[in-house]
C-alpha cells in the first residue's frame, strides 16, 4: 500500500519514529539497524511495510529496501509475527541474516530473543530459496545502465513469485550468454523461458 514515507523526524527512539509529512505525523515502528541509520538525522525516508489486521494497523519502516524485503520474507514464516521479525532485524545485520541462511546456522537465529529452536529451523527452511546468501548479485554492485536493467528484471521476477536465488542466477546467465539484450522486457522474457 505504502512504498515509503519521507519527511521531518519529530520524535525518535530505538523502537519507533514519528515522521511528519504534509501535516500528518506517522508513527512508524523501526528496527535498531534503521535507528542507527537515522539516529542523527532530522529528516528521513523510510520504506514502509503496512500491517493491517482486525484489531491493529501498524507501519514498520526501514532505512533500506533490502531490510524491508527481508522483513517481508520473515513474516511469511509460520510463527514469525511483525515484532519477532523486527527483533531479528534489530539483532542481526541483513548480511548476517543472509549468511546464516546460506550456512544453515540455526544458532544465529536462536540467539534472537523470542526465537526458539523450532522457529529458527522454520526460518532456515522457509527462506532458503527466498533469500540469497551472498546478498545482491555482483552485477548490482555498480550503477551502470546494464545493472539498472538487471535490477528491474530481478524486481519483476521476484514480484512474480520466483525465489531470489533462482531469478538472480538465471539473469546472470542470460547476461553472460546474451550480452546483446538491452531492455528489461527482453531480459525478463528470456529469464521466464529459462525458469520455466
Amino acid at each position: 500500500m505504502y512504498a515509503y514515507i519521507k519527511g521531518e523526524i519529530t520524535e525518535k527512539n530505538p523502537a519507533f519514529v514519528v515522521i511528519e509529512t504534509a501535516g500528518i505525523g506517522w508513527h512508524i515502528n523501526i528496527s535498531l539497524n534503521t535507528f542507527s541509520s537515522i539516529e542523527h538525522a532530522s529528516e528521513a525516508k523510510l520504506y514502509i511495510h503496512h500491517i493491517q489486521r482486525e484489531d491493529v494497523q501498524a507501519l514498520f519502516g526501514f532505512a533500506t529496501r533490502e531490510e524491508k524485503e527481508i522483513f517481508g520474507h520473515l513474516l511469511s514464516v509460520s510463527g514469525v509475527g511483525p515484532n519477532t521479525a523486527r527483533m531479528v532485524l534489530s539483532s542481526m545485520e541483513t548480511r548476517d541474516i543472509r549468511r546464516a541462511i546460506g550456512q544453515n546456522d540455526v544458532g544465529a537465529f536462536k540467539q534472537v530473543k523470542g526465537v526458539g529452536p523450532k522457529t529458527a529451523q522454520r526460518i532456515l527452511i522457509d527462506l532458503r530459496d527466498k533469500i540469497d546468501a551472498e546478498g545482491h548479485d555482483e552485477l548490482l554492485s555498480t550503477a551502470s545502465p546494464d545493472n539498472t536493467l538487471f535490477q528491474e528484471a530481478l524486481s519483476a521476477l521476484l514480484a512474480l513469485g520466483f525465489p531470489r536465488t533462482r531469478a538472480s542466477k538465471a539473469l546472470s546467465k542470460i547476461k553472460k550468454e546474451k550480452p546483446s539484450v538491452k531492455s528489461a522486457e527482453d531480459l525478463i522474457k528470456a529469464a521466464l523461458r529459462a525458469l520455466s
